[in-house]
């Protein structure tokens, strides 16, 4: 089984840039995460919405251009479009497809890096989203979380650490959260179970020649529960195109849905 999660920072912007070629051509692939949609079900590329048998379900924001998260699954599931707080649902935030024994989230938190404002959206997102964790946890599935989490978890996860402790995406509490969800409610962070080398990061910013230079972060993650995750064999960051300023995060899984 095969899961590919990237924030698209805009379907439209990723299809014009070749993402709909590169979901063709990619070896087979069960289950397609996306965040940031920047567009409504209906600005969704006709390219987009099946791909290669893979039908795609959307969940956008109310505000017109802003976040929304989309999934594609070639598996027939349930869809839940939300986790039953309005703020965050109104962002279209979070997108869940339940396959029986394994549900599949496509998650996209909060930055808070526009200023305070959106700072503390994001804590109260951190604040609220523990709880559908625990009953996540609870239901007995396997759970795959994909996504934009917005925190770089340590120092390896960041090229220049140590200029940005006070900086949305690696302070303190956003850092102690992640480590909440994995050593307190047990999720496993499946790419560094698998590849503990520095210098792999998943977005660069778009200025100073970041991405040229490798000064990146790693914001992108799949985290799981426990038995999937012992099954996960291989974790690649792809770089070999750019639909956005993210890369791709690719994990192949010996589990069958």
């Amino acid at each position: 089984m095969r899961i590919v999660t990237l924030n698209t920072n805009g379907i439209r912007s990723a299809h014009s840039k070749g993402l709909a070629e590169w979901l063709q051509k990619l070896r087979a692939w069960d289950v397609l995460c996306v965040q940031e949609l920047k567009a409504n079900v209906e600005d969704v590329p006709e390219a987009l919405h099946v791909v290669k048998k893979a039908q795609g379900h959307f969940f956008s924001a109310e505000k017109k251009g802003y976040s929304g998260t989309g999934l594609w699954t070639k598996h027939k599931a349930n869809i839940t479009r939300g986790f039953g707080v309005e703020e965050f649902d109104r962002e279209g935030r979070y997108l869940e497809a339940d396959f029986g024994k394994l549900a599949v989230v496509s998650l996209y938190l909060p930055s808070g890096a526009a200023g305070p404002e959106r700072q503390a959206s994001k804590d109260r997102f951190l604040q609220a989203f523990p709880a559908h964790l625990k009953k996540l946890k609870s239901c007995g599935k396997e759970i795959v979380i994909c996504g934009d989490f917005n925190i770089a978890h340590k120092e390896i996860d960041l090229k220049n650490y140590k200029s940005n402790k006070k900086n949305s995406g690696f302070l303190p509490h956003e850092r102690q959260w992640l480590t909440h969800v994995f050593d307190e409610l047990g999720f496993i962070d499946v790419f560094r179970t698998l590849d503990p080398r520095p210098e792999q990061y998943t977005w660069w910013s778009n200025r100073g020649n970041a991405y040229a230079n490798n000064v990146g972060w790693r914001l992108d993650y799949q985290i799981a529960t426990p038995g999937i995750a012992a099954t996960a064999t291989k974790a690649t960051i792809y770089l070999d195109e750019k639909f956005s300023d993210h890369a791709p995060l690719i994990v192949d899984y010996e589990f069958a849905v």
